[in-house]
């Protein structure tokens, strides 16, 4: 089979029904977290992005016969799961940087806080994975050829690695300056780890000149970013951003500058998701984030 297209025969007519449960989902939490007065956004976030990847998860079935979902129904709760640690790395590193804020947090005890963001920050990898999947299911992305073959050996790893420590190190000592490098220096800690002990790794497919990984990535956590900021907009509790020196030109929230930050921000989460999961021995040979192939 051609790997460079979605056959006709993969394209399913029939609607799955964790479609309607998406739409339904989005729906309801969608009217509510923005009519409603007072604290809502806390309890309708989860159902709210719940439903986004059920319904993404469903259309990437239509389109090619398979997804995170059908595929082992188990991993994809346990993208929710491991979504919960590795938002809160980025929370620890704000913690220093305070680029983002919560209006409301100051209404919730530490314990009711920790527990409604760690439920909130559990839908951040479905939805980014999820959403990949299905832009890779598009020409633009399935007919991508080889691109620019960056060479990987023992010393460029290094220096990749090295690389990620010192911006990180600058993020922690110079926040105001290097701020931006958080969605950067994660990657460039985690993903040469992951090419040293044979996880999957982004670097191996770059190495080979393949980037739909990289560009389906990228693509699908810029749309969920929209839907991030533009459903963050009217919720309340809510978050707010402080950005130095590109605070200007906000789409929503968010300045305008600020989306750049979620290509690199979706190579994180690939990296992070394959060194937790490899680190508890939760994948087996294949590799469950099909995002760049037909089939497994």
């Amino acid at each position: 089979m051609n790997n460079n297209s979605i056959p006709d025969s993969h394209i399913h007519k029939k609607i799955p029904i964790h479609f309607w449960i998406g739409i339904l989902l989005i729906t309801v939490s969608w009217i509510l977290i923005w009519s409603l007065s007072g604290l809502r956004s806390h309890i309708l976030f989860f159902p709210l992005w719940t439903g986004y990847s059920l319904t993404v998860d469903s259309l990437v079935w239509i389109r090619k016969g398979i997804s995170l979902f059908t595929r082992n129904k188990k991993k994809f709760i346990f993208l929710f799961i491991v979504s919960i640690p590795c938002w809160w790395i980025f929370e620890l590193i704000n913690t220093r940087t305070q680029n983002w804020m919560y209006l409301g947090k100051e209404q919730f005890t530490a314990l009711q806080y920790a527990f409604y963001a760690s439920l909130n920050f559990s839908t951040v990898i479905p939805a980014v994975f999820g959403s990949a999947e299905l832009l890779n299911t598009f020409n633009p992305i399935q007919k991508m050829k080889k691109w620019i073959v960056i060479p990987i050996h023992k010393k460029s790893i290094t220096i990749i690695f090295l690389s990620g420590v010192l911006l990180l190190l600058l993020i922690l000592l110079f926040p105001k300056f290097f701020y931006p490098f958080v969605w950067l220096s994660v990657y460039l800690i985690i993903d040469p780890v992951n090419y040293k002990l044979g996880n999957p790794s982004l670097l191996a497919d770059l190495s080979k000149g393949n980037w739909k990984k990289v560009i389906s990535l990228a693509t699908g956590a810029l749309l969920c970013g929209f839907f991030w900021e533009m459903w963050n907009y009217f919720s309340y509790p809510k978050w707010t951003y402080n950005t130095p020196f590109v605070d200007f030109a906000h789409i929503f929230e968010m300045p305008v500058l600020g989306y750049i930050g979620y290509v690199p921000f979706s190579l994180e989460l690939y990296a992070l998701y394959h060194f937790i999961t490899k680190s508890l021995k939760k994948e087996k040979t294949e590799e469950y984030i099909n995002i760049s192939q037909d089939k497994i």
